[in-house]
């Protein structure tokens, strides 16, 4: 059960379990140092903490209703500095925890922020902090960088919590959250406290999630996905959120959290897949999973090794994901729901349900909201998680919506005979061949993923015969290669093309996959932080190479 009905937005909630469970613990983060350096808060004591830092911003003066930036990952602290702000009146604008200094700085001076949480960051932060500009007042969570900062204990230790927080309106401005720019500068996305928590209400009636229900939040809270599924929807149904220390020890923080609900992406994905891959190779472990005596103990076991074995549901966003990942896992016993959303509707759109899962399709609309197809094949959607608009942008935002009210998602879908959605691209990512043909990337990106050889991979070829295809190898190929495997690599690619090819209308033949050299990171910008590809980025850097590439007329082509 959610708290009571009565409550209007994801604060109200907060303080229901802060009174109501006091002594329920709510979350459980690692300081640094793995299982020995843990540290938990209640109900009681984490709403506690945000109640003493909107104390403080309260005593700071600031204009009623500014917006106040988070930079950090995600941590304990990014969700109690974030109520702290809504407490204290004003408007929370999340910071992407891996950008330039430019998009720093453009978020910031866009926003017009007047201050800056700086969290659990890395190295990164060092080229990013050249973006904040001099004298904006920054406080510093426990786990950031060194600084010069406040510092977030200090100032809990010395102020009371502020007992009369401010009300907030469902109707009200509660965040901008900048979209992850793969075009051009983010757009900041605002959110009411209306679309919030009745986005957070729908997907707790959609999966009957309760109060015993575990999850572990490590994809981005600067992102409206996790802000939805881990933030939200826990302050509404009660339930513990667990963080991860870092990547390296990923494994061991899931195993900690034991989550019976896990979010994730394509990409991660298809990486849990190709570790047990490196375990066991694929074609052994699929005939092991033929024999009836020793499937169920391989599944068991795998799910275990990955922290998986308690999970309840399992969901895949972002981004789509190939169907044959998807029949793999349920091979496992467990059913990825795939779901799909927008920043512009705080990502509350479509998630398939147990039981209906159809490869290929995202699901039906959750409760509320409403889907159509234009004449131009566009999605539509009309969603109570809807943006009241882009800040400081009137124009582009009566450009995204009809004159009824849906949003114009740009995505170009199919709808089944059960109200399921499938994507069938983006409507700016076709591109046109010389032979004036248009191709939608998307899904034949989602083909050839489906090889272990592959980890990420991008179609282009505007202007070119056929299209091609941008393809970095999966860690064990690039293991495999600097072993001397390159020969073993590039057959199986080249049976990859063939294969994909072969499901393909004539017009959409991979002409070649061009196997480049640089690792695909958020950090080096080839990827948003929430882990799609650029393509702009990626076209921009390998386009060059494209006449050399067609003239060598082989399947496979590699970077020089």
């Amino acid at each position: 059960m959610g708290p009571k009905t009565d409550s209007k937005n994801l604060l109200e909630c907060a303080y229901h379990w802060e009174k109501n469970a006091p002594d329920r613990m709510y979350f459980t983060q690692p300081m640094g140092g793995g299982d020995a350096n843990v540290k938990t808060w209640t109900w009681k004591e984490a709403v506690g903490e945000a109640r003493r830092m909107a104390a403080y911003l309260k005593s700071l003066n600031l204009p009623d209703r500014s917006n106040i930036a988070i930079c950090s990952k995600n941590c304990a602290h990014w969700i109690m500095a974030d109520l702290a702000i809504w407490m204290a009146g004003h408007v929370t604008v999340p910071i992407y925890p891996i950008l330039t200094a430019d998009i720093v700085k453009y978020t910031l001076k866009d926003s017009e922020s007047k201050f800056l949480f700086v969290g659990k960051l890395d190295a990164v932060w060092d080229e990013m902090k050249k973006g904040v500009p001099d004298g904006l007042p920054c406080v510093a969570f426990p786990l950031a960088p060194p600084n010069d900062h406040e510092q977030w204990d200090d100032i809990v230790s010395k102020h009371k919590p502020l007992a009369d927080p401010a009300e907030r309106d469902p109707d009200e401005l509660a965040t901008i959250i900048y979209t992850s720019g793969s075009t051009g500068n983010p757009k900041g996305v605002m959110l009411s406290f209306g679309s919030m928590y009745t986005s957070a209400k729908g997907i707790h009636n959609y999966l009957e999630t309760k109060a015993e229900d575990r999850v572990i939040s490590y994809l981005p809270l600067a992102h409206s996905f996790e802000r939805f599924v881990a933030e939200a929807h826990s302050l509404l149904v009660g339930f513990p959120l667990y963080f991860a220390e870092s990547l390296d020890t990923f494994v061991q923080d899931l195993q900690r959290a034991r989550p019976t609900l896990f979010i994730s992406v394509p990409r991660l994905w298809l990486k849990f897949q190709l570790g047990v891959f490196q375990k066991m190779p694929e074609k052994k472990l699929n005939l092991l999973l033929k024999i009836p005596i020793l499937k169920n103990i391989i599944k068991k076991k795998i799910l275990t090794q990955l922290g998986l074995n308690n999970v309840r549901f399992a969901g895949s966003g972002s981004a789509p994901i190939p169907k044959e990942v998807l029949s793999w896992y349920r091979n496992l016993g467990l059913e990825l729901l795939e779901g799909y959303g927008m920043t512009e509707n705080f990502a509350y759109s479509h998630c398939t349900k147990p039981g209906e899962v159809r490869p290929g399709y995202v699901g039906a609309p959750f409760p509320g909201v409403q889907q159509k197809i234009s004449k131009e094949g566009e999605l539509l959607v009309k969603s109570p998680g809807n943006m009241m608009g882009y800040y400081k942008m009137p124009e582009k935002t009566k450009e995204d919506f009809t004159e009824d009210g849906f949003l114009k998602t740009g995505d170009l879908g199919e709808i089944d005979e059960k109200g399921r959605l499938k994507i069938t691209g983006r409507a700016k990512e076709l591109f046109k061949t010389s032979k004036g043909k248009y191709v939608a990337p998307a899904p034949i990106e989602n083909l050839l993923s489906t090889s272990s050889r592959i980890e990420a991979c991008c179609v282009s070829g505007l202007g070119y015969p056929q299209p091609y295809a941008l393809v970095m190898l999966s860690e064990a190929a690039r293991e495999a290669l600097s072993q001397g495997d390159k020969a073993a690599i590039e057959n199986d690619l080249a049976e990859q093309v063939k294969s994909v090819n072969s499901t393909l209308p004539h017009h959409e033949h991979l002409a070649f996959v061009a196997v480049v050299k640089d690792e695909w990171l958020a950090e080096n910008g080839f990827l948003t932080p929430t882990m799609k590809i650029k393509r702009a980025t990626l076209e921009t850097t390998y386009g060059p190479f494209a006449d050399g590439w067609f003239k060598e007329k082989k399947p496979v082509v590699w970077q020089a």
